[in-house]
């Protein structure tokens, strides 16, 4: 019992510093903070949150809620142009807030001319719209949780493609995620090919079902040595800090979205974005694919990623990749990450900008 205590409370403070921050952050920002932070950017951030003092939420019809998003105008942003649509889709335990933290990123790359100008929409991801760990993560599918993933593809779609000038060519439309936000990426631009040409993601988990031939999660993949998980073991780890002292269990991913039942494989492998890529008929050309890992990830997403570009490259699919192999699943490691995405990325969308 002393080490369930000791387990939690050394849980609550590795929550504390990220996703409590968050939290924390929106009952304490203000409109004066983001006006800072426009003030810094060539573009600029609208808010349509209740992060700033005022309720400018959207209402979603899937959710039946009022929801949070932010959205990013390029430097130069002209209503009379057309402009390729990127999905910002946040991680697990955090918020559309998570995207301050980055859009520095793309705005400085955007005005060095690295990087063509785009519009990118964040909306909040969280289930309870709240970043906290406690409540689990949406992973952007439809669950028993709610349909988050009509909450994107159409209330958050709709939402955009009413308010801003968007270019309707698929290959002008992109999911970019981080963790939880990368599987989401995968799966719904899998899932929606017609209406989506370019995925990217850093350390996302891709292969939910991973086991080596031993039934081991904390395996290297190794392509002779590699299995499927065939039933859920809701107190296995599948996280690990601080060398295991902190250990987050299934449990957390699953209850909140299949329940407690032992069965829930059959319903989580039809939105396992690696086996969706057969299961979707995924062909070589029809979606560009970019992947940025770590070699120390403490969910070893290192391994699901490499098993799913085992896959893919089997099935004649280009993934791009980008490794770290002394980073973390970390925010200093995503930032490290966005740089070579967005690179990536610039060729890929170029001619769906509008020209400067």
């Amino acid at each position: 019992m002393t080490g369930r205590i000791l387990g939690a409370f050394l849980l609550v403070l590795l929550w504390v510093p990220t996703a409590h921050a968050a939290l924390l952050g929106r009952w304490f920002s203000s409109q004066w903070e983001l006006e800072q932070l426009n003030r810094r950017l060539r573009g600029k951030v609208l808010d349509y949150t209740f992060n700033h003092g005022c309720d400018r939420r959207f209402y979603s019809a899937a959710l039946d809620a009022r929801r949070d998003l932010y959205v990013y105008l390029p430097p130069g942003y002209d209503p009379n142009k057309q402009y390729p649509l990127a999905f910002f889709l946040h991680g697990f335990a955090h918020d559309e807030m998570t995207f301050l933290k980055f859009v520095d990123q793309f705005d400085q790359m955007m005005s060095s001319g690295h990087l063509p100008p785009f519009i990118v929409v964040a909306p909040d991801g969280s289930i309870r719209g709240r970043a906290t760990l406690l409540n689990g993560g949406s992973f952007y599918v439809n669950s028993k949780a709610g349909r988050f993933e009509d909450y994107i593809m159409q209330d958050v779609w709709d939402f955009m493609h009413r308010h801003f000038s968007i270019r309707p060519e698929r290959e002008a439309h992109l999911m970019i995620g981080g963790s939880m936000g990368g599987f989401g990426a995968y799966h719904l631009g899998i899932k929606h090919r017609d209406r989506i040409g370019v995925v990217a993601a850093v350390f996302p988990p891709l292969n939910l079902r991973y086991l080596d031939c031993h039934g081991r999660y904390f395996a290297d993949f190794d392509p002779a040595c590699f299995s499927w998980r065939t039933k859920i073991r809701l107190l296995a780890p599948i996280g690990r800090y601080y060398g295991g002292l902190v250990t987050i269990r299934e449990h957390r991913l699953i209850r909140p979205l299949y329940g407690l039942q032992r069965d829930a494989v059959a319903l989580l492998a039809p939105n396992n974005p690696v086996e969706m890529l057969a299961s979707y008929n995924v062909q070589p050309g029809e979606l560009e694919m970019f992947i940025g890992y770590v070699g120390r990830d403490e969910f070893n997403l290192d391994a699901q990623v490499e098993s799913f570009l085992y896959i893919a490259r089997r099935r004649g699919l280009t993934v791009s990749t980008v490794y770290i192999p002394d980073g973390r699943h970390s925010v200093e490691s995503a930032r490290k990450l966005l740089p070579p995405l967005l690179a990536w990325l610039s060729p890929r969308i170029a001619s769906y900008c509008p020209a400067e």
